[in-house]
């Protein structure tokens, strides 16, 4: 077997540094930083359809007080 010169080893290891990277950010069947990610980012939209339904039923509520306190008024 013939020796690798730098380049070829320069490859090698910079290869080698690239699946390490991949494994970590894809994970290793556990998860890795996208599934996080990804678990984040569900979390957040969550939280936010909830903060849009709750403004929702607060415009609908401050709607009511106004046809009702317009109602009073004109009695």
């Amino acid at each position: 077997m013939r020796m690798m010169n730098e380049f070829e080893a320069q490859v090698i290891s910079d290869l080698s540094v690239l699946k390490s990277q991949m494994a970590g950010l894809m994970g290793d069947g556990n998860g890795g930083r996208l599934a996080d990610l990804e678990r984040r980012m569900e979390r957040h939209e969550q939280n936010w359809q909830r903060a849009k339904g709750f403004l929702a039923a607060v415009s609908v509520l401050f709607a009511v007080v106004e046809v009702a306190v317009e109602a009073w008024h004109r009695h």
